[in-house]
């Protein structure tokens, strides 16, 4: 027994480091070297303007806040950390992306407003040749209506409005999608500190490495089967997820079990709850942790011969 809690210790240490390794190495890495390449665009566009400007004018005082704003993405602590040379994709926090990718917006906006007539025509066709989905028809509203002349002032503010309308959508995309992967990451290390309680009180261990091994196979099939897309988040926290519902099934098939109720036989009553370690309970363990439509099916179940049928109106 001491030996199989050792070695669930072990898997939840494991598996814990994964789950980081995945957050800073495999969702924020990839992202922040994108943010990477386009700050080092728009840095470089923001030098040429700087020399181009004349002095002391208005354009070149924007390019110099402009510049400024930028130098502060470099800084770690400002907006967001910078990748450390000694530990690698491991320093990139999720949380700053998001404020990093305002910031970025807004100095590339700022570029825009100061911006040649070539760049003026060049965001224009964009704006007015970009794909938009049918539940925003009014992404690129302001765009149609630009007028074709770069020095005029309402021309340029209509593209600001129309450029802010697509940073708007984009920035808030994005931070619902990150909202999401923390709320995963958060669900997935609160539940592997559940499965050590679990483990440790219940001794159910071999139970729960069975659903793990069901939670992890259940994204894995439904990617080979192309029959949905897989989130990080899904992936995180399938096997945790599947190794709870595993224990959880079997005390609900106990429980349905029981001869007082009798719903689902001898069979299950002798092979659930009670004998974690025979083959019947450890198979249910692993459909239980690979479906967790089946858990809510039996959760349903068990919740109505708790409550009853409800009482038919008069």
């Amino acid at each position: 027994m001491r030996d199989s809690g050792q070695g669930l210790e072990l898997v939840c240490a494991c598996y814990l480091l994964i789950v980081y390794v995945t957050s800073r190495g495999l969702i924020a890495a990839p992202r922040y070297r994108l943010f990477l390449a386009r700050l080092r665009d728009c840095r470089a566009r923001a030098e040429l303007l700087a020399v181009t400007s004349a002095e002391g004018s208005a354009e070149e005082a924007t390019v110099v806040a402009v510049l400024t704003r930028l130098k502060d993405l470099d800084r770690g602590g400002t907006v967001v950390w910078r990748l450390s040379s000694r530990f690698g994709v491991l320093a990139i926090p999720l949380s700053k992306l998001a404020a990093a990718w305002r910031v970025l917006h807004a100095a590339e906006r700022g570029l825009l407003s100061v911006e040649t007539a070539a760049e003026f025509h060049a965001q224009r066709q964009w704006l007015l040749h970009r794909p938009t989905a049918a539940s925003e028809p009014a992404d690129t509203e302001p765009a149609a209506r630009l007028a074709a002349d770069p020095h005029d002032p309402e021309a340029r503010a209509l593209l600001l409005a129309a450029v802010r309308r697509v940073h708007d959508l984009e920035d808030t995309a994005s931070e619902r999608d990150y909202e999401q992967q923390r709320i995963a990451l958060w669900l997935a290390t609160t539940g592997l500190g559940t499965i050590l309680l679990v483990g440790t009180v219940l001794d159910h261990h071999n139970t729960m490495l069975l659903g793990a091994l069901g939670g992890f196979l259940s994204p894995v099939v439904g990617v080979l089967r192309s029959q949905r897309a897989s989130s990080w988040g899904v992936l995180v926290l399938a096997p945790v997820g599947g190794a709870l519902a595993a224990v959880g099934g079997l005390l609900l098939v106990r429980m349905l079990a029981d001869p007082d109720l009798n719903l689902l036989g001898q069979v299950f009553l002798a092979n659930s709850w009670d004998a974690p370690d025979r083959p019947l309970a450890l198979a249910m363990a692993l459909l239980f942790g690979f479906s967790g439509t089946l858990f809510s099916r039996l959760a349903l179940t068990a919740t109505g011969q708790l409550t009853g049928p409800s009482p038919r109106p008069l």
